[in-house]
């Protein structure tokens, strides 16, 4: 795994990794947690016409090998899948924590890593299981989307403000390119080299990707999953009870 690539191989993940691949010929990447034999977690759309009220838990893929891969609670888009099913013949990637500014600015593209530091791995496992039980509310493309769920399962951090963007990297690419070329566009009349507008626009996309990343913001707060599971109410305006990491762990068996 190298600066410019986060491509790794299945012997070099262990359990409570933040995996991901790309879909879509690098359209955009697919996020999840492993969680140990060959199993990975993770945060979907959910299809109505796939679950079934009448079980507790139902299975939404047909997989040679594993016959409970695709486990999931009715109406959640939490899911249970073997790494095979994941990946979807694509390649892993695993996402990286507690990066420097400068590598973290290294990343073309969002979604990839975060300054933020990851809590211990057995707490990661145990957030993710949890939350394949419970469900992880509405999947949302730019607030609540698979990445968040990751990052969520790894550091606990939820945005305060839901109106904003969610704490997905890869959310924040997408709005940030446009946003940069909106606001460098001026600078043509002042830049008529077109390299000059266009390093003023990637170094602008930089700071807004940069600005928006959990391990800098000042508008997230550590929650418990247990509490998290009881306000899945996401356009609430209730206050979100901050996590005592020292209780949730001793609840790990």
């Amino acid at each position: 795994m190298g600066l410019l690539s986060n491509r790794v191989e299945r012997n070099e993940i262990k359990p409570g990794d933040h995996i991901y691949t790309y879909r879509a010929v690098f359209a955009y990447s697919h996020h999840g947690i492993f969680v140990g034999s060959s199993k990975v977690v993770h945060f979907t759309r959910v299809s109505t016409s796939s679950t079934s009220n009448d079980e507790a838990y139902s299975v939404t893929a047909q997989c040679p090998t594993f016959p409970d891969c695709g486990l999931r609670q009715p109406d959640s888009g939490v899911v249970l899948s073997c790494i095979d099913c994941f990946l979807n013949n694509g390649s892993l990637y695993s996402f990286k924590y507690g990066v420097s500014p400068s590598v973290f600015l290294a990343q073309v593209r969002g979604g990839t890593c975060t300054t933020a530091a990851s809590d211990p791995s057995e707490i990661v496992i145990h957030r993710a299981m949890y939350l394949f039980r419970n469900g992880f509310g509405n999947y949302d493309v730019f607030q609540n989307n698979c990445e968040d769920f990751a990052l969520y399962c790894k550091t606990s951090l939820l945005t305060v403000d839901r109106l904003g963007v969610g704490r997905s990297g890869q959310a924040s690419s997408i709005l940030g390119a446009p946003l940069a070329a909106l606001l460098s566009s001026p600078l043509k009349l002042l830049m008529p080299s077109p390299i000059g507008v266009a390093t003023m626009t990637a170094g602008m996309y930089c700071v807004s990707r940069y600005a928006t990343d959990i391990g800098v913001r000042t508008d997230v707060v550590k929650v418990s999953v247990e509490d998290l599971a009881m306000n899945l109410g996401w356009g609430s305006n209730e206050e979100i009870p901050q996590e005592n990491e020292v209780s949730n762990s001793q609840q790990i068996r």
